[in-house]
C-alpha cells in the first residue's frame, strides 16, 4: 500500500531478475530508492531475492511480462497501488536475436521488436501521465552499443536497438517541456545471462559461416573482460541524479570505443571490414578501426 509520507524515490526496473536489471535494482535500493522490480515469474526470482538479502536491501517484486499489453497494464496498476507513483522507470528487460538478414524469419523480427521496442513503449506509457502531472521523472532506456554500430549477424537485435535509440531520442525532446528526463544507456559487453541464452546461429544457407564465427569471436573476447553489471547500475544512478544530464551514456567493455566510432568510421572502411577473408586480418583491422582487441 502507498505511504503518502514516504519520500524515497520510487524506481521501477523491468527485467530485474538477472544481469543489469538485478544489479541495478540492488544498487539503487542501496542508495535509498524504493525499488520495484518486474519479473515474468515470481517463482523464479530466488536469486534476485537472495542477492537483495545479502546486500541488506529490499526489492519489491511485481509479476509483469513487457511483451503483453494486459500484463503491463495489470502490473503497473499493482505498482501504482503499491507505491502511489513512479519517479523513475528503468526499461531494462530485453532479448537478443542472432541472424543475418537473408536467414531471419519475419516472426523473429516481430518477436524481438515486440519486446525490445514495444515493451519499452508499453511501460513508458504506463508511467508518463503521473510524471507529467508532477512535472518530474526519468525514463532510462537500456539500448546497446549495437544500437550505434551494426553488430555482425545480429540483424533483429541491431534493428530493434537502433529503433529504441530513435524512439528514445524523440521521446527526450517530447518530454523536455514537462521536466521529464530521458537517458539512453548503451552497454557494451556486460556480465549477463543474455549472452548465455543468445547462442543461436541459424546459418540455414551455409553461406554465412564467417559472419556467425566473427560475431561469436567478438562476444567471446568481450566476455573475457566483461564489465560487472553493477557498473551499469552506477551509471544509471548517475543519469537519474546528476545536475548535468546528458542523453547518452556508453558503458561497459567496448561500449565507449564503438559508440564514439559510429560518427567517425567512413562508409568505405565499414564495407571494407566485411570483405576481409582472413580472420587474423579481420581481427587486426577491427582493432585498427575501433581500438578493441577481439583476439581470444
Amino acid at each position: 500500500m502507498a505511504d503518502p509520507t514516504d519520500t524515497a524515490p520510487v524506481t521501477v526496473v523491468t527485467g530485474a531478475n538477472s544481469g543489469i536489471g538485478r544489479a541495478t535494482s540492488i544498487h539503487l535500493a542501496s542508495v535509498g530508492h524504493r525499488v520495484v522490480g518486474t519479473v515474468r515469474a515470481l517463482a523464479k526470482a530466488e536469486k534476485l531475492l537472495a542477492a537483495a538479502e545479502a546486500a541488506g536491501v529490499t526489492v519489491e517484486l511485481v509479476e509483469l511480462d513487457i511483451a503483453d499489453d494486459d500484463s503491463v497494464a495489470n502490473g503497473f496498476a499493482e505498482i501504482h497501488a503499491l507505491t502511489g507513483r513512479v519517479d523513475h522507470l528503468v526499461n531494462n528487460a530485453g532479448v537478443g536475436g542472432n541472424a543475418v538478414v537473408e536467414e531471419c524469419p519475419s516472426e523473429l523480427y516481430q518477436d524481438v521488436f515486440n519486446i525490445n521496442v514495444c515493451g519499452v513503449t508499453r511501460c513508458t506509457q504506463a508511467v508518463l501521465p503521473g510524471m507529467r502531472e508532477r512535472g518530474s521523472g526519468t525514463i532510462v532506456n537500456i539500448t546497446s552499443v549495437a544500437g550505434r554500430i551494426a553488430a555482425l549477424a545480429q540483424s533483429p537485435y541491431v534493428a530493434s536497438k537502433w529503433a529504441l535509440e530513435g524512439l528514445s531520442e524523440g521521446l527526450a525532446q517530447e518530454l523536455a517541456p514537462f521536466g521529464i528526463r530521458v537517458a539512453i544507456i548503451e552497454p557494451g559487453v556486460t556480465k549477463s545471462s543474455i549472452f548465455a541464452k543468445n547462442i543461436d546461429a541459424p546459418n540455414s544457407t551455409g553461406a554465412y559461416d564467417t559472419h556467425y564465427r566473427r560475431m561469436f569471436q567478438f562476444y567471446a573476447a568481450g566476455m573475457a573482460g566483461a564489465t560487472d553489471p553493477i557498473e551499469v547500475g552506477k551509471v544509471i544512478e548517475h543519469a537519474i541524479t546528476t545536475d548535468a544530464p546528458q542523453l547518452r551514456y556508453p558503458v561497459s567493455w567496448g561500449g565507449a570505443q564503438m559508440a564514439a566510432m559510429h560518427d567517425r568510421i567512413s562508409d568505405a572502411d565499414w564495407l571494407e571490414l566485411g570483405t576481409i577473408e582472413s580472420d587474423d586480418d579481420y581481427i587486426r583491422r577491427f582493432d585498427e578501426i575501433f581500438g578493441i582487441d577481439i583476439t581470444t
